[in-house]
């Protein structure tokens, strides 16, 4: 019987020794579910974190990237070219002889060589005048048909420019080239529009000249009449 108690005393103490000199990595772990479930929410949780900031640092990029392109400037400009058309057909505008664009010049043309003839003017005055309305009617005719020389002669470049404004266009990297694009494409209708503008104003500036002459040439008439009558009755 003392045998045996001694034995379970050893063998306890034997135990508590082996214990004390165990490392805390030979300790027994202990298998938790409830911490364990916990620990992979929270990787779980941690790693959609990453993955939603990885997302948003991808989309900022491209957002940067493309406000770049958006900002760049369309590397071809027509404006130059287009400029200098109008500058052309405003210069043939401005070479109008005799009887040019300007509404005080008008007035005093009419007002002396256009309209009424007087009875008393001599028939060298109506000779001379006559003449100098003849010349102004083939001087005009002869302006409008250089600017429409000079509208004909627009037309290449207009086209060569479009085709330029409509590759670029197309080929546009940003919403800044698309609308410069656009804008030197309103700027080519522009000038095309000048062109047409200024043909029909010198046509119509040859057309009403020459009208004003036929009239004034069917007052002359009358007043030729008129003096060759007077002079018959005496």
């Amino acid at each position: 019987m003392k045998l045996a108690t001694i034995y379970r005393a050893n063998l306890t103490a034997a135990a508590v020794a082996l214990a004390l000199a165990m490392s805390p990595a030979q300790a027994l772990v202990v298998y938790d579910p409830t911490n364990y479930a916990s620990n992979v929410l929270q990787a779980s949780r941690a790693l959609a974190q990453i993955n939603n900031q990885i997302r948003s640092l991808q989309n900022e990029a491209a957002s940067l990237i493309n406000d770049t392109k958006n900002l760049a400037s369309l590397p071809f400009s027509s404006l130059a070219a287009l400029q200098q058309q109008v500058r052309q057909t405003q210069s043939l505008l401005g070479q109008a002889q005799r009887l040019a664009y300007d509404v005080t010049q008008i007035e005093q043309a009419f007002s002396t060589r256009y309209g009424n003839i007087s009875l008393s003017s001599s028939d060298a005055d109506l000779v001379t005048g006559a003449r100098e309305r003849w010349a102004t009617s083939v001087d005009a005719f002869e302006d409008a048909l250089k600017v429409q020389a000079g509208a004909v002669g627009n037309i290449d470049g207009s086209r060569t420019a479009m085709n330029d404004l409509l590759s670029a266009s197309q080929s546009a990297s940003g919403a800044l080239q698309a609308a410069q694009a656009g804008n030197q494409l309103v700027a080519l209708q522009s000038q095309q529009l000048s062109d047409i503008t200024a043909m029909l104003a010198a046509q119509g500036r040859a057309q009403a000249i020459e009208a004003a002459r036929s009239a004034t040439a069917e007052e002359e008439g009358r007043v030729r009449f008129q003096r060759f009558m007077a002079r018959s009755d005496r």
